[in-house]
C-alpha cells in the first residue's frame, strides 16, 4: 500500500484555552480548514472518521458531527484509542479507499477540557486506586522510575526533551506555550508525581486537528497541490494496565514500528524529522529505542547535545509537540509532518523528504506509527 494514499489537506482551530466553543464546532472549522487547503468541496466527502473527545464521551457522536458538517457520507464513525486513535483513523481510510469503498475522507479530532472537563485525566485507576492508583501522571511516573532504575538514566536526559520541544514550540506562533526554557529551568519546575517535574508534562488543551485523505491516483485528477504520500502504517497494543505489566520499559511500540518500516521499505536511518508522541518526556525516548534508533537505555544519550533540535541529526517534534504546541492529542503531530515535507513549516527542516509521526494512548497501551514521504 505504500504510496497509494496521500494526505491532501490539512487544518486546525487555535489552540489553549477556548472558552464556549463545543468539539464539534471546532471539529467543523479544523474540516473546513482541511478542505480549503485541499481546494477541494465538502461534496467530494464520502467518509468522516473521528476520535471520540476524551473530556466528553458521548453515543452517536460521528453523526452528530456529519449533521454538523452537512455531509452525508458513505462511512461514519468515532473511534477511541487514547491518543493513538488518530493514525489508526488514518490508517482505516487508507485500507476502506484502497478497497473501493470511499473516495475521500475527513479524518479529525477536536476536545475542550482545558476550558471544560479535565477530570478524565485525574479519574482513579481500577482497584488499585484504593492505594493511590489516580491520574494519568501517576502511571507514567512509574513507568518513568522504572527507566530509571533499569537504565541509570539522568534528569537531564529528560530535560533534552522538554527543552528541545521547548524551543520549537517558541518558535511556532500557533503554540498555545511560546516560552523557551533551559536545562536549569527544567531541572529547578516542581515535581508532579515524583520521578516527574512539570515540565515532564504535555499541556492541557483546546483545540480541534483535520486532515483530507483520497488515493494518489485522486488527487491527480483533482489538481491537489502538494500532497504527501502515506508510506507506511502499523499498530501495537499493550492489553495488560501498567501495574500488571512484565516489563514497564517497552511497549509493542516495536511492532508498530516495524510493521510501518517494512511497508515503505524504509528504516531508522532514513527518517528526516520525527513528530514522537510527547505526552511526557519519557515516551519520545521509549519510542525512539522501541523504533530501533537507539539501543535500549541509550536515548538519554540520543538526545543529548541538540541531536533532536532543528539542525541535529533527528529533529524532534518541530512545531513544539504536546509539550509546547498543544496537549490535544496526535493530529498536530501528523499536520506538522505534512508541512514539513511541503517545505512550509515554521522551524522548517532542510531538505526533509521523509517524516515519521507517533501516536499512543492511554498509559502506554495503545500505538500507532505513520510514514510519510515526497
Amino acid at each position: 500500500m505504500r504510496g497509494k494514499a496521500v494526505i491532501a489537506g490539512v487544518g486546525h482551530t487555535a489552540f489553549g484555552k477556548l472558552p464556549g466553543r463545543s468539539t464539534v464546532s471546532m471539529n467543523v472549522e479544523a474540516c473546513r480548514k482541511a478542505l480549503e487547503d485541499a481546494n477541494i468541496p465538502k461534496d467530494r466527502v464520502d467518509a468522516v472518521f473521528v476520535k471520540t473527545p476524551s473530556s466528553a464521551r458521548e453515543l452517536m457522536y460521528g453523526q452528530k458531527l456529519t449533521e454538523a458538517l452537512g455531509i452525508q457520507p458513505k462511512m461514519n464513525f468515532a473511534l477511541d484509542q487514547g491518543g493513538a486513535a488518530n493514525i489508526s483513523l488514518i490508517s482505516i481510510a487508507i485500507m476502506a479507499i484502497d478497497a473501493g469503498q470511499i473516495d475521500v475522507a475527513l479524518v479529525c479530532y477536536a476536545d475542550n477540557p482545558r476550558s471544560g472537563d479535565r477530570a478524565i485525566y485525574s479519574r482513579p485507576r481500577g482497584d488499585d486506586a484504593a492505594y493511590g492508583w489516580f491520574s494519568t501522571a501517576a502511571g507514567y511516573a512509574m513507568i518513568h522510575q522504572r527507566y530509571l532504575i533499569e537504565h541509570g538514566a539522568r534528569p537531564e536526559h529528560f530535560g533534552a526533551v522538554a527543552v528541545a520541544c521547548r524551543k520549537h514550540g517558541a518558535a511556532n506562533p500557533n503554540a498555545q506555550v511560546r516560552k523557551a526554557i533551559t536545562m536549569d529551568q527544567y531541572m529547578a519546575s516542581p515535581w508532579v508525581v515524583d520521578p516527574l517535574r512539570r515540565d515532564d508534562c504535555c499541556l492541557v488543551s483546546d483545540g480541534g486537528a483535520a486532515i483530507v485523505i483520497m488515493s494518489a491516483k485522486r488527487a491527480r485528477e483533482l489538481g491537489v497541490d502538494k500532497p504527501v504520500s502515506i508510506l507506511g502504517f502499523g499498530h501495537g497494543n499493550t492489553g495488560w494496565e501498567v501495574p500488571l505489566r512484565p516489563e514497564l520499559t517497552s511497549t509493542l511500540a516495536k511492532t508498530a514500528a516495524k510493521t510501518a518500516f517494512a511497508m515503505a521499505g524504509l528504516g531508522p536511518k532514513d527518517i528526516d524529522v520525527a513528530e514522537l508522541y510527547d505526552c511526557f518526556t519519557i515516551t519520545p525516548l521509549m519510542t525512539l529505542e522501541d523504533y530501533g534508533f537507539c539501543k535500549p537505555g541509550q536515548a538519554g544519550p540520543f538526545v543529548s547535545d541538540g541531536c533532536i533540535e532543528i539542525g541535529g541529526d533527528l529533529p524532534l517534534n518541530t512545531s513544539g509537540g504536546l509539550l509546547s504546541e498543544t496537549g490535544m492529542p496526535g493530529m498536530q503531530l501528523t499536520i506538522e509532518a505534512v508541512r514539513q515535507l511541503r517545505g512550509v513549516a515554521v522551524t522548517q527542516v532542510k531538505g526533509a523528504k521523509v517524516a515519521l509521526v507517533s501516536n499512543q494512548g492511554g498509559t502506554m497501551h495503545t500505538h500507532a506509527t505513520l510514514i510519510l514521504g515526497n
